[in-house]
C-alpha cells in the first residue's frame, strides 16, 4: 500500500472534484521507485473511475504525466510527488480533469497570451516547501497553453542530473535547457520573468484607497482585514504575498494552532482576504512614498498607487554576511533555506553561520541530514534558547566555533569552504565545505523609502501605539517597524492596531 490510510482519505475527497476523465502515462523500469509509482497509480485508480493509466515510454524513467484523453498536457513528474508535492499531484489531476483553477482571470489571461515554445523542468525535494508553488505554477501553464510543458523531478531520484548540472540549491529551474532561477517563485514572478506582468497603464484608473497597504505578509493581512470590516476602500501592495512566511517550514508559537507550516499560513491567509472586497495587487514593488493632498505610492512599473492613508508592512529579508563569495556563490553551496536545500548536501560537510535561533536550529536540523556541521558565531557564546543548545551539544557531527569571524567563503565553480579569524588572537584557518548555510538574523525592507519616514539607526520604522509614524496619514506594521520581537502573531497584532489607527484617522480627518 502506497499511501496510509490518512492521505488516501484526503485524496478520496479530492478527487471528487474530477470534472472529466483523465488519462496518466507511466514510464517505469524494474527499480524501488517504478514499483512505488506503480503502486501509486493503482492506487489512484481504485480510488476514481475518472482515471485512467497506461504504460508508455517518457523521457525519464521513472515518470509519469498527467493528460486529457487524447490530448498530452505537458505536466510530467520524474519521481512520486508524496510530501511537500501532494498537493502538486492533486491541483494536477483536478485542473487537466477540467476543474477550474483559483487565479485570478487577467492572470489566466497573461498565461495563455505567450507565445512561443518553452519546456520548464524543475529539480525539487520532497523535504523542500519552497518548490510546490513553482511546481503547481508550471503545471498551471502547462494546462492553459499548450506552448509550455513542465517537468517536476525529484533530485533524490535523479542523481546524476543533479551532479551533472551542479545543482545545490531547490527548486532550481531551467527553460528550455538553460538555467532560469533557482528558489520560490511565485506564479506573478514567474510571468514577469518571461516578460508577462502588468504594466502602470493597468493601474492607471485605480481610484485612491482609503486605506493603501504596502506589503502582503501577516501584518498586511491582518491590517487588510481590519481595514476591509470597517466596510473602507482596501487596497494591498505587494512583491510577494505571504513574505517570508513563505520561507518558514515548522510554525508551533502560533497560538490556538500546535503546529502549521508557512505555506500553509499564507493559503489559509489568501483565503481570508478573498473573502472581502480588497484590491490585491501582487509582483509589484514599492520604489518610493511621498505626503502630498494624499499618500502617494510609486510602484517600479511607474505606476502610482494613491491612498487617504497608507500602512507599511514591508517585513524584513534575510541579513547577509556581506563577504567575499557570498554573492557569487548564491545557490552554488551558499543557501539562506536549510529545509530546502538541506537534502542537496547529504554525505556531506557544510557550516552554519550564526548561532541565534535560527541558526542552531538549522544546525540540528542539518546534522541529520550531511556528514557534518560546523556553527559559527561571532559573539563569545551562542544566543539561542538553552533547550536548542542543549539539543546541538548532543549531536557527535557538530561543531562549535565562538568567537569567530567569517572572512570570505571559497570556491571555484561552487563553494569548497570558508577562511575564518579567531576574534582575540586575530589568527586566520580554514574549513574544506560543501555549503555554507547563512542565518545572521534579518534586515528591514525600508530602504525604499524616503527621508520624510522617521527610521532608527537599525533602519526600522518609528511607529507609535496606534501604529503611526512621523508623517500625518502614514502608519507601519510588522518587522519593517522597531518592534523588538519578530513574530508571526505580533506582527499581526501589529497590523490590526494600524488599520484601526488608520481608521481613526480617517474619521477624524475626513
Amino acid at each position: 500500500m502506497m499511501l496510509d490510510a490518512d492521505v488516501k482519505a484526503q485524496l478520496n475527497e479530492y478527487l471528487q472534484l474530477m470534472e472529466g476523465d483523465v488519462l496518466i502515462k507511466v514510464s517505469v523500469g524494474s527499480d524501488e521507485v517504478s514499483k512505488d509509482m506503480l503502486a501509486l497509480m493503482e492506487e489512484l485508480t481504485s480510488i476514481s473511475s475518472k482515471i485512467k493509466v497506461e504504460e508508455t515510454p517518457l523521457e525519464r524513467t521513472p515518470s509519469f504525466s498527467v493528460n486529457r484523453v487524447g490530448e498530452d498536457t505537458g505536466v510530467t513528474f520524474a519521481g512520486i510527488p508524496l510530501g511537500h508535492e501532494f498537493t502538486s499531484l492533486v491541483l494536477a489531476i483536478l485542473q487537466v480533469s477540467g476543474r477550474a483553477p483559483k487565479v485570478e482571470e487577467g492572470v489566466v489571461k497573461q498565461i495563455k497570451n505567450i507565445q512561443g515554445e518553452y519546456h520548464f523542468e524543475t529539480y525539487i525535494s520532497l523535504s523542500c516547501h519552497n518548490c510546490p508553488d513553482v511546481v503547481q505554477a508550471l503545471n498551471l501553464m502547462s494546462i492553459l497553453n499548450p506552448g509550455i510543458s513542465h517537468t517536476m523531478i525529484d533530485g533524490a531520484v535523479f542523481k546524476d542530473e543533479v551532479e551533472d548540472k551542479n545543482i545545490l540549491a531547490v527548486p532550481a529551474i531551467y527553460s528550455n535547457g538553460e538555467f532560469l532561477e533557482s528558489g520560490r517563485m511565485s506564479l506573478e514572478e514567474i510571468l514577469k520573468k518571461m516578460g508577462s506582468s502588468m504594466d502602470a497603464s493597468e493601474f492607471a484608473n485605480k481610484d485612491p484607497y482609503d486605506v493603501l497597504i504596502i506589503g502582503g505578509g501577516p501584518a498586511g493581512v491582518s491590517a487588510a482585514v481590519y481595514a476591509a470590516r470597517k466596510g473602507i476602500r482596501t487596497g494591498i501592495v505587494a512583491q510577494r504575498f505571504g513574505g517570508q512566511v513563505m520561507d518558514t517550514l515548522a510554525i508551533e508559537n502560533f497560538i490556538g494552532m500546535k503546529y502549521t507550516e508557512g505555506p500553509k499560513l499564507v493559503a489559509s491567509l489568501e483565503e481570508h482576504v478573498k473573502d472581502y472586497n480588497i484590491d490585491v495587487m501582487k509582483s509589484q514593488r514599492a520604489k518610493g512614498l511621498q505626503k502630498n493632498d494624499l499618500v502617494e505610492v510609486e510602484l517600479e512599473n511607474g505606476a502610482t498607487l494613491k491612498g487617504k492613508t497608507a500602512i507599511i508592512s514591508t517585513g524584513a529579508r534575510w541579513r547577509k554576511l556581506g563577504v567575499p563569495g557570498e554573492d557569487k556563490f548564491k545557490n552554488k553551496g551558499v543557501a539562506y533555506c536549510p529545509h530546502c536545500d538541506g537534502p542537496m548536501f547529504e554525505g556531506k560537510d557544510v557550516a552554519v553561520i550564526g548561532g541565534g535561533n535560527s541558526g542552531v536550529e538549522a544546525a540540528i536540523d542539518l546534522a541529520g541530514i550531511v556528514k557534518h556541521v560546523t556553527v559559527l558565531e561571532f559573539l563569545p557564546e551562542l544566543k539561542a534558547d538553552e533547550v536548542l543548545q542543549k539539543r546541538l551539544y548532543s549531536l557527535d557531527n557538530v561543531t562549535v566555533l565562538t568567537n569567530v569571524e567569517t572572512k570570505e567563503i571559497t570556491g571555484d565553480d561552487k563553494v569548497n569552504g570558508i577562511n575564518y579569524a579567531d576574534r582575540d588572537t586575530e589568527e586566520t584557518d580554514h574549513i574544506e565545505l560543501a555549503g555554507v548555510f547563512v542565518q545572521i538574523g534579518l534586515i528591514p525592507n525600508t530602504d525604499w523609502l524616503g527621508e520624510e519616514v522617521e527610521l532608527n539607526s537599525y533602519g526600522e520604522i518609528v511607529v507609535d501605539e496606534h501604529g503611526a509614524t512621523n508623517l500625518a496619514g502614514v502608519f507601519a506594521a510588522g518587522d519593517c517597524t522597531h518592534s523588538p520581537y519578530k513574530q508571526i502573531i505580533i506582527s499581526m497584532g501589529s497590523g490590526a492596531t494600524a488599520a484601526l489607527g488608520a481608521f481613526d484617522y480617517l474619521i477624524r480627518n475626513e
